[in-house]
C-alpha cells in the first residue's frame, strides 16, 4: 500500500538564466521531502505548479515516494517509462546504497537506455546519452541543479520523450537486447563475466522493484533462457608474493623517493595484517595494540574508507567512511599484527605522529592518501625489487595482492580455516573456495611427501630431489603466486 501526506509545501517558480538558455522550475515538499522539476518554458512550469497548488487546495493526499498527488498516479502506473522508472528506482536505493553501489547502478542503468527508446540512436549519441544519464539523470544529488550544463538537460529531456514503456521489458525481444548490452563493452567486445553478472543482478533488482509497483507482472530475468558468463572464483596463483619478494617489495617503497618512505607501514598492514587498502587508510592510532617491547600486537579494524568520484558522495568527498565490507554498522575484527609490522607501525608514528582521532596514514602533505598515490609508488617499487619477466608477470600487480599473500601464508602455515576467515574479514566458505591455494613452494612440498609415500628415488621431473625454489631465482614468474576478484 502506498504511503500518502498531506503535508504539501510548493514554492513559486524559480527562473534560472543560464548560458544559452534560460530553465524554470518547481520546487514542491512532500512530507519534508524536497521535489523539483525544470521545465523549459514558464507557461509549463506554472501549468505545473498549478495542479499541485489545485491538489493541496482540495485536500487531496500525496504520494510520499513520488512526490505527485494520487490522482495523477492512479491509472499512470501502466504508462509509466523506462527513463522515469529508471530515476524513480535510483531514488529510491540512494538513501541506504554506498557510494560504490549508487555507481554501479548508474552504470548499469545508463548501459541500456540506448536501446530502450522508441527512436533508433548512432553509436555517438549513445555515448553521449550514457554520459548524461550516468553524471547527471541517474544521480539524485546532481539531477536538476543549477550545475547541469543546458546541453544535458536538453539531452535528457528527449531522452524522456523517447523513452519505451516499462511493460516493453515484458517482450522477449526487447528483453534479449537488454541482456545483451549489458553484456557489451563500448568498444563492442564481450564485457568481463563478473560486470556482467552485477549488472544482471542490479536489473534483477530494479525489475522487482517495478513488480512491487504493479508496472510489471513478474520479473521478465526470471523467464528468460541465458547462461551466466563465467567469473574467476579463486585465487591465480601467479600473483602471490612469497615473504622474501615481499620483504624485497617493501625495500624498495622504503628507498622510493618522496612519497615511499611513509607508506611502508600502509603496505605491511595489508600483507602482514591482511587487511584491505581501504582499512588501513582508515586506521587511527587508537586502533591498534602495540606491545611496548618486542613481540606480537593487534589491529582493530572497525571502518574502511573506500575512495570514490565525489559526485557518489554525500559530503562531496573523494572517500567516504563507512563500515567494514560484508558487515552491519558498528561490527569490527581484530586481527594479529606480527613483530616486523609493529616495528614498522612504531617507526612511522614516531617518524610522522599524528592526532589520535587522525588517520595514521596520509598523503605527503597531510591530505588523505589517495590510491593514485600509493599504486604509483607501488609501481615503481616493482620495477626496481622485481626481474624485467617478474615485473611483466601478475606477480604483486596491484597492493591487494599483498592481502591475498597474507591469507595464503596464514593457511600455508597450517592456521585452522574459521580463524584466517575471522582474522581476514571472510565466511569460511568465501576462504576455501577462492584462497584454495597455497604461496611459491607449497607444490614442491607435497609432491616431496607424495614422492616419499609412494617409494620412488627420482623426482616427477626425472632430475633433482624436489624442494623449495630458491627465492632469488627470478627466472619464471609463473611459480609465484596467486590473485582474487576481491573478496
Amino acid at each position: 500500500m502506498r504511503q500518502t501526506t498531506f503535508d504539501v509545501r510548493v514554492w513559486s517558480v524559480e527562473r534560472y538564466v543560464g548560458k544559452r538558455a534560460t530553465s524554470y522550475r518547481v520546487t514542491w515538499f512532500v512530507a519534508g521531502r524536497r521535489w523539483k522539476s525544470v521545465f523549459r518554458t514558464a507557461a509549463a512550469a506554472d501549468s505545473f505548479r498549478s495542479e499541485l497548488v489545485a491538489a493541496q487546495r482540495k485536500g487531496e493526499a500525496f504520494d510520499i515516494e513520488s512526490g505527485r498527488p494520487v490522482s495523477t498516479i492512479r491509472g499512470s502506473v501502466s504508462r509509466l517509462t523506462w527513463y522515469d522508472f529508471a530515476c524513480r528506482y535510483i531514488d529510491m536505493k540512494w538513501p541506504d546504497a554506498s557510494p560504490n553501489h549508487r555507481k554501479s547502478i548508474a552504470e548499469a542503468l545508463a548501459s541500456i537506455t540506448p536501446v530502450l527508446l522508441t527512436i533508433e540512436v548512432s553509436t555517438d549519441e549513445a555515448q553521449a546519452a550514457r554520459s548524461a544519464l550516468y553524471n547527471w539523470a541517474f544521480n539524485t544529488r546532481r539531477r536538476g541543479t543549477p550545475e547541469q550544463p543546458e546541453d544535458v538537460t536538453a539531452l535528457l529531456d528527449s531522452l524522456q520523450r523517447h523513452a519505451r514503456p516499462l511493460r516493453d521489458l515484458q517482450q522477449p525481444d526487447v528483453l534479449r537486447l537488454v541482456v545483451e548490452r549489458i553484456s557489451t563493452r563500448l568498444d563492442g567486445q564481450r564485457a568481463a563475466g563478473r560486470s556482467t553478472t552485477l549488472k544482471r543482478r542490479i536489473l534483477s533488482n530494479a525489475f522487482s522493484y517495478a513488480v512491487e509497483l504493479g508496472v510489471l507482472d513478474h520479473n521478465p530475468l526470471t523467464t528468460l533462457s541465458w547462461k551466466t558468463p563465467r567469473t574467476a572464483g579463486t585465487v591465480d596463483r601467479r600473483a602471490v608474493a612469497n615473504p622474501d619478494q615481499v620483504r624485497a617489495l617493501l625495500d624498495a617503497v622504503r628507498n622510493t623517493p618522496r612519497s615511499g618512505p611513509h607508506l611502508v607501514a600502509f603496505f605491511g598492514c595489508l600483507y602482514y595484517a591482511a587487511l584491505r587498502p581501504e582499512e588501513a587508510v582508515a586506521l587511527r592510532p587508537f586502533d591498534l595494540d602495540l606491545p611496548d617491547g618486542d613481540g606480537w600486537g593487534w589491529i582493530t579494524a572497525c571502518r574502511a574508507a573506500p575512495e570514490i568520484e565525489r559526485q557518489w558522495t554525500d559530503d562531496n568527498t573523494r572517500r567516504s567512511t563507512r563500515q567494514l565490507k560484508h558487515r552491519s554498522r558498528g561490527e569490527s575484527r581484530r586481527t594479529p599484527a606480527p613483530p616486523a609490522l609493529v616495528a614498522l607501525l612504531r617507526h612511522h608514528l614516531a617518524t610522522w605522529p599524528c592526532g589520535e582521532t587522525d588517520p595514521i596514514f596520509r598523503g605527503e602533505r597531510g591530505e588523505a592518501l589517495s590510491s593514485l598515490t600509493y599504486r604509483t609508488i607501488w609501481r615503481r617499487a616493482r620495477n626496481r625489487a622485481l626481474t624485467a619477466a617478474q615485473a611483466a608477470s601478475p606477480l604483486a600487480a596491484r597492493p591487494y595482492d599483498l592481502r591475498h599473500a597474507a591469507v595464503s601464508t596464514w593457511l600455508s602455515a597450517g592456521v585452522p580455516a574459521p580463524q584466517v576467515a575471522e582474522w581476514a574479514g571472510h565466511s569460511v566458505e568465501v576462504l576455501l573456495r577462492v584462497y584454495a591455494k597455497c604461496i611459491d613452494g607449497g607444490v614442491d612440498a607435497h609432491l616431496t611427501r607424495i614422492q616419499a609415500t609412494i617409494g620412488e628415488a627420482t623426482t616427477p621431473n626425472g632430475g633433482a630431489p624436489v624442494g623449495r625454489k630458491d627465492t632469488e631465482d627470478h627466472s619464471d614468474p609463473t611459480t609465484t603466486g596467486q590473485d582474487e576478484n576481491s573478496p
